[in-house]
């Protein structure tokens, strides 16, 4: 097994953060296979990737939009991605702010334990990276969600990184597990669900539509199951817009 090295300033900063960052406790770890596996989960805005870093344990690794590790493609992602929607009025700040996080944001994810993930030819070295990973035992986060709303809890799911699977089910005859993980900063939580396994026998096109919807499934009822909570969107909303966790007349 391969460990990624980090720079002391990086482990600094880690350290600090963890200091500052509420403690997140691991609820239902048994769910969690002894070896490789893909953990998906609610992305929570930024709450996600950080908790993710923080306290998952052990071996493991998260897919992050590749363009954050480079430091002439971050302004325009992180402009679309997080800040496209406020204003006009105010879009200058938010363009010169996509500019003044860049280093920031290449230093951290270069450093942190991410596996890039890229909308072009590129991908391919994404899923060769994670193919590596699984077969050293690693555990692969991936936090899937875009911008089409499902429910109180959760965005859609994008269907493809299902297709990891399918590729390390033809090298290794393995079928892989996704294990549901609902991150709820709120209630100060990671809570684990049972695993989801891949059907290596279906066709791909049919394992990633029942593998998403069992995941969110999974997901939303994990969190209904909690005590009523407010619920930090995959949107960049206003916090007055984050929704509860209960729907509307729900007990």
């Amino acid at each position: 097994m391969t460990e990624k090295k980090t720079s002391a300033a990086y482990r600094a900063i880690k350290r600090l953060i963890k200091a500052c960052y509420p403690k997140m406790e691991i609820v239902g770890a048994e769910n969690l296979p002894a070896g490789e596996a893909v953990l998906v989960g609610n992305h929570a805005q930024i709450h996600g990737p950080v908790a993710c870093e923080l306290y998952l344990e052990g071996n493991r690794y998260t897919w992050c939009a590749g363009q954050m590790l480079h430091l002439k493609e971050v302004p325009a992602y992180a402009f679309e991605d997080f800040w496209s929607h406020k204003p006009r009025a105010v879009h200058w700040f938010y363009h010169l702010l996509s500019y003044l996080i860049a280093p920031l944001s290449v230093f951290v994810f270069n450093n942190a334990n991410t596996i890039p993930v890229y909308k072009d030819a590129r991908i391919l070295n994404t899923f060769r990276e994670t193919m590596e990973k699984l077969a050293e035992g690693a555990r692969v986060v991936i936090l899937p969600e875009h911008h089409q709303p499902h429910n109180q809890i959760l965005c859609d799911f994008q269907e493809r990184f299902v297709d990891v699977a399918r590729l390390y089910y033809v090298k290794t005859r393995k079928e892989l597990a996704f294990v549901p993980m609902y991150i709820t900063p709120k209630l100060k939580k990671i809570v684990v669900g049972e695993p989801v396994r891949f059907r290596g026998d279906q066709p791909i096109e049919q394992e990633r539509r029942r593998i998403c919807d069992a995941l969110m499934n999974a997901i939303t009822e994990l969190a209904v199951a909690l005590p009523a909570h407010t619920v930090i969107p995959y949107e960049n909303l206003p916090k007055s817009q984050y929704p509860s966790s209960r729907p509307a007349g729900g007990a």
